[in-house]
């Protein structure tokens, strides 16, 4: 007796955190473009931006993929606190950061998955 309903999929497990990483990745990178061309930014954000897109950038290479994945929870983190200070928990873009932040944990915890740059042999 079977318990899934296509195990023939279960041999593709590992593209499961590619498409995290790449969708990440790539929420990371236009975070950090749209903060880079602000015209207002400070020094700090500019700096943040800066880190935003390298963190995107090793994410979808999938080089560092568990570190880049910490220092995203992390920034994630912060990011949520920030909201939850303004009273603004659980709006649309409190969701989005909300289910960012789990899916950053997830790859901190299963790894870069195939077609990554430290993907374990």
């Amino acid at each position: 007796m079977q318990l899934s309903v296509f195990p023939h999929l279960l041999s593709y497990q590992q593209l499961s955190p590619v498409l995290i990483r790449l969708a990440i990745g790539a929420v990371f990178i236009y975070w950090a473009y749209k903060d880079f061309r602000q015209t207002r930014t400070t020094g700090i954000n500019k700096a943040l931006a800066v880190l935003q897109g390298i963190v995107g950038i090793l994410l979808v290479i999938g080089l560092w993929t568990q570190v880049a994945a910490l220092v995203a929870a992390v920034s994630l983190v912060v990011v949520l606190i920030q909201k939850i200070r303004t009273r603004v928990f659980l709006n649309n873009g409190v969701n989005y950061t909300l289910i960012l932040l789990v899916l950053a944990l997830s790859l901190l915890v299963t790894g870069p998955g195939w077609w990554a740059c430290d993907y374990p042999l």
